[in-house]
């Protein structure tokens, strides 16, 4: 792997690539865990299993401990935004010290700090004492934490397995964590029912043992170089300056952040069905989470077989997302709720690791850190705009009307964004047969009329 800051190590596609349909880079194709042959990339992967079923036991603790105490969809909107509020806030200027700092000390200290706020809330609740702003103020200290510790763990995978395998190594996280999804909701139901949420909250705290022992435990030269950006004035306008000049970028972030803030809303949907539609209590909250993590776990491996990461796939899957979200918030019985969490997992992992591949392939490694600051910021950061809107929504029309208009946001950016990369790309529908079949396509303008005086 290339440790300068050139075009080789990741070349921007020119004007005549098509945006939708490729990345500048075609991967060769592998085999689905190729990247756990990788001994430090195998032990990060080992950590994050651990650690990311402490980390859903609290997210299903914590939005039903809020529910509890104060029977508020709109409360639980409002922790989802405090959690997510530093990283609009400070997620560039997180970005740029990623891109300053070696990625392993810095996830050491991230993942220690979290791991002591996870235990702070445990022992609040414990003892009984635990109030609603306390559950406010921890969710706002993890999400200072993330503001960089998602960009290092994001751009650290390229240090732990190269270029080559960059893309499988993201799908593999991704089912890493949705495999943990299946396991942490379910614990996480059966504890609060059985012994109490303050249980799942102690559970995470020690969670995080793995992740940081893993970490110690990597070889330090077997890790890919990356040459990190040295102090400057102006880093963060140089990082906004280089995705604003490349519209596979940009228009990547533009519909994430659309889908992110406003589709994504799942602790505010999810425990508004659970509780007001279905009168169903914790155990179908943590049904629908398990179920959707099925499906988001079917997704990540798909893409794992995948040898390259088309944002047309990315397109069609958010379109899909979000007709799926209206045909759910329609659905008369749980079960049928239910079940429809699956497919629903299906797409939006495939929209989640379509977007993340796409965008670190598509980036120079000197600019990583800042790039995936930026779309972590836009993709979790617009939480603190979309959670407390869409709770409202929920409260005050229903928990219906609520998912059923986040899903038509997710299906209008995608249609809106679709069209603007094919005009980028220079691009026309073009609608034939194939082999006796159907096809609709996007094509270039230029072969497009090439070919219209046969037709």
């Amino acid at each position: 792997m290339s440790t300068g800051s050139g075009a080789a190590s990741a070349p921007a596609p020119d004007g005549h690539d098509d945006p939708t349909a490729r990345n500048p880079v075609t991967p060769r194709k592998t085999s689905m865990f190729a990247s756990l042959k990788v001994r430090n990339y195998r032990l990060f992967f080992l950590g994050q299993v651990v650690s990311n079923i402490g980390t859903w036991m609290q997210r299903i603790a914590q939005d039903w401990l809020v529910l509890s105490l104060t029977g508020s969809s709109a409360a639980v909107g409002i922790t989802t935004a405090l959690q997510f509020l530093p990283m609009l806030l400070f997620g560039l200027y997180g970005g740029v010290l990623v891109d300053r700092l070696r990625k392993r000390p810095t996830l050491l200290a991230t993942q220690s700090a979290m791991a002591l706020t996870a235990l702070a809330l445990a022992a609040l609740t414990l003892s009984g004492h635990v109030q609603v702003w306390h559950v406010y103020v921890a969710a706002f200290a993890m999400g200072l934490a993330t503001v960089m510790d998602n960009p290092a763990r994001q751009s650290f995978v390229s240090e732990l397995v190269g270029r080559d395998q960059l893309q499988n190594a993201v799908s593999l996280n991704s089912a890493n964590f949705q495999s943990a999804r299946l396991v942490g909701p379910a614990v996480a139901g059966l504890m609060i029912t059985g012994v109490g949420t303050g249980w799942a909250f102690l559970a995470n705290g020690l969670s995080f043992v793995a992740p940081l022992s893993c970490l110690l435990l990597m070889r330090a030269r077997e890790l890919h170089t990356v040459q990190r950006a040295p102090r400057g004035k102006g880093q963060l306008r140089e990082g906004l300056h280089y995705v604003a000049g490349r519209p596979e970028l940009i228009w990547t972030i533009v519909l994430v952040g659309f889908i992110g803030t406003f589709g994504f809303n799942f602790p505010v949907f999810l425990s508004a069905f659970a509780d007001d539609v279905f009168d169903a209590g914790a155990g179908a909250y943590s049904l629908f989470n398990t179920l959707m993590a099925v499906g988001s776990l079917a997704g990540a491996l798909l893409a794992a077989r995948r040898g390259t990461s088309r944002l047309r796939v990315l397109i069609a899957a958010a379109l899909g997302f979000g007709a799926l979200e209206i045909v759910s918030a329609t659905a008369p019985v749980l079960w049928l709720f239910a079940l429809l969490m699956v497919p629903i997992g299906v797409f939006s992992m495939t929209v989640n690791v379509t977007a993340n591949t796409s965008i670190q392939m598509s980036t120079d490694p000197a600019m990583r850190g800042r790039v995936m600051a930026l779309y972590m910021m836009v993709f979790l950061g617009g939480s603190p705009i979309g959670a407390p809107v869409v709770g409202w929504v929920t409260d005050t029309y229903g928990a219906r009307v609520g998912f059923a208009a986040g899903g038509a946001v997710a299906a209008t950016a995608a249609l809106v964004v679709g069209l603007v990369l094919a005009r980028v790309g220079n691009l026309r529908l073009s609608v034939g047969w194939h082999r006796g079949h159907p096809q609709v396509r996007f094509v270039p303008r230029e072969r497009q009329e090439a070919l219209a005086p046969a037709a």
